[in-house]
C-alpha cells in the first residue's frame, strides 16, 4: 500500500511554498500542520463583493472582479473546512444567490459579467442564462450540511429535485453537484431513490483506468472521502488502485497537478496549490497518508 510519509509531505509543504495562492497556503497549514482556521476565513475575505458573492480569481479560471456563481460555491467549501458555517459571510452568499436566482429557483452556471474580462474558454453566458444544477446542486448541498435555513435554499432545492427527475445521461460536472446535494438533502429516501436510479448513467463517464489521458474523471474525484453516494459507486479494489496512482502522481515538485486545460500560465500554480490541498485531504481521508 503506497502512502504520503513525512518526506513526501515535506516535498508538498514546500511545492505550496513556492506555487499556491495564500488562501491555499494556509488551507494546507490548518490541514497539515496544525494552523489556525482563521487564516482561511481572513485570506478569503478579499475574494468577497459588496453584493455577498465572490470573484477576483476565486475560481481561478474566472479572472474578473464581479461575483459569478461557482466562486461561491468555493468560499463555502473554505468556510466549511475552517468550521465557519455559522460565519456572517454565509448568509452574504445566501443573499447574493437570491438576488441571481432564476424563477424555478436555481442560479446560472455563469452570468453575463463574465464577457469582456480573461475567462478559460469555457465560461460564456447568454444575455439570460437559465439556472442550471452546476452550481446550483452543490450550493445547495453545501448550505444543507452546514444546517443554513435562509429562504433561497427551498426553491432551490426544489429546482434540484426537477431536475433530477428529469435526468437521464448527467455529465461529469453535474455528477458532482448531483453528488453533493444527494449527500446532504434532509429527504433521504428520495436521495436513495435518485442515486439509485443514475447510479449507472453515472459510471459511463468514469475513468477506471488510472492511466487515462486528457480531461478525465477518475473514481476520486467522485469519491474523494469514504463517506457519501460517490465512495458507493465503486467497488474496494477499485479505490485502492486509485489510491496508490495518485501518491504515485506527485510531481517531482512535490504537488500535484491538473489534467485539464491551462489556458493562462498563472491558472497552472493556482489549480496546482488548490489540487495539491485536495489530494492530500483524500489521502488522508482514506488513510494513505502516513506523515
Amino acid at each position: 500500500m503506497k502512502t504520503i510519509d513525512t518526506e513526501r509531505l515535506a516535498r508538498a509543504e514546500d511545492f505550496m511554498r513556492r506555487n499556491a495562492r495564500l488562501i491555499d497556503r494556509h488551507r494546507f497549514a490548518f490541514h497539515f500542520r496544525g494552523g489556525p482556521a482563521a487564516a482561511i476565513t481572513a485570506a478569503l475575505r478579499p475574494y468577497e463583493n459588496p453584493d455577498g458573492g465572490y470573484g477576483h480569481g476565486l475560481e481561478p479560471d474566472l479572472r474578473g472582479e464581479a461575483s459569478q456563481p461557482v466562486p461561491a460555491q468555493h468560499a463555502l467549501e473554505f468556510l466549511h473546512e475552517a468550521g465557519a458555517g455559522v460565519d456572517p459571510a454565509v448568509g452574504r452568499i445566501c443573499d447574493y444567490l437570491t438576488s441571481i436566482a432564476r424563477p424555478d429557483g436555481g442560479v446560472p452556471f455563469v452570468l453575463p459579467t463574465v464577457r469582456g474580462t480573461p475567462a478559460g474558454p469555457w465560461w460564456r453566458s447568454p444575455d439570460d442564462p437559465p439556472g442550471h444544477i452546476v452550481p446550483t446542486g452543490t450550493l445547495a448541498g453545501q448550505l444543507h450540511r452546514i444546517g443554513v435555513g435562509h429562504p433561497w435554499l427551498e426553491p432551490a432545492t426544489g429546482f434540484c429535485w426537477a431536475w433530477l427527475d428529469e435526468a437521464a445521461d448527467p455529465q461529469p460536472y453535474e455528477i458532482y453537484a448531483i453528488l453533493t446535494f444527494l449527500d446532504h438533502v434532509p429527504d433521504r429516501d428520495r436521495a436513495e431513490a435518485a442515486f439509485e436510479r443514475l447510479r449507472k448513467p453515472m459510471l459511463a463517464h468514469v475513468a477506471l483506468d488510472p492511466r487515462t489521458g486528457g480531461d478525465a474523471h477518475f473514481p476520486l474525484d467522485f469519491a474523494p472521502s469514504p463517506d457519501g453516494f460517490g465512495r458507493r459507486l465503486f467497488d474496494d479494489d477499485v479505490i485502492e488502485a486509485h489510491l496508490d496512482a495518485l501518491v504515485e502522481a506527485q510531481q517531482d515538485d512535490g504537488g500535484w497537478t491538473v489534467n485539464f486545460l491551462i489556458w493562462t500560465p498563472q491558472t497552472g500554480p493556482e489549480w496546482g496549490g488548490f489540487v495539491t490541498v485536495e489530494r492530500l485531504r483524500t489521502l488522508r481521508a482514506y488513510g494513505r497518508l502516513s506523515a
